[in-house]
């Protein structure tokens, strides 16, 4: 029991001593919104018409078909009381199918555009981090958070200064790497 006692009090005189150093010092903290960083970054938005640029021939290609299957359906509605049975069959098994077909196409075009976006995010997410580096180094600061912050005022919030960095590594030709 005197141990336990003699124990507690060294640890309260000795953390005693260390809190008011911890306490006195100055830090500068800052605080950055990945969602609106990668939102208003120009490397977003070159990434956003890259995608687009690269996958609208499929899209295309989806809505034309959606459009036949639908064609397919109305003309099955509309003619399938003068149809014969052989000709309605053969209406359905071919709905079927290309609605088979366009089920998959449209899960193999989500999953590619979801792997295509998943690469050029982790592009931009490592220009963001050397852009954070970079601002941290240049005004002195001794910690930024990203992750977890549920509140960050605006005098720490420095999401526009590496906006801005990235503007101008992006306009200084750094990031050309994935321009066309």
């Amino acid at each position: 029991m005197i141990a336990m006692r003699l124990t507690c009090f060294l640890i309260c005189f000795f953390t005693a001593g260390i809190i008011p150093q911890v306490i006195a010092e100055d830090y500068k903290i800052g605080a950055v919104n990945a969602i609106r960083i990668l939102e208003q970054s120009p490397q977003a938005e070159r990434m956003r018409s890259l995608l687009e640029k690269e996958f609208a021939p499929r899209d295309r290609e989806l809505v034309e078909a959606q459009k036949g299957l639908k064609e397919m359906e109305d003309r099955l509605t509309k003619d399938a009381p003068i149809m014969s049975e052989a000709e309605r069959s053969k209406l359905e098994r071919d709905i079927v199918n290309e609605r088979r077909d366009l089920k998959r196409n449209q899960d193999e075009f989500r999953e590619d555009l979801t792997f295509r976006r998943n690469e050029e995010i982790a592009k931009i997410q490592k220009d963001i981090v050397d852009a954070i580096n970079t601002i941290a180094r240049e005004n002195g600061f001794d910690m930024i958070l990203n992750e977890g912050v549920i509140y960050a005022s605006p005098k720490v919030d420095i999401s526009q200064l590496v906006i801005d960095q990235l503007k101008k590594e992006n306009d200084s030709g750094k990031d050309v790497e994935g321009a066309e």
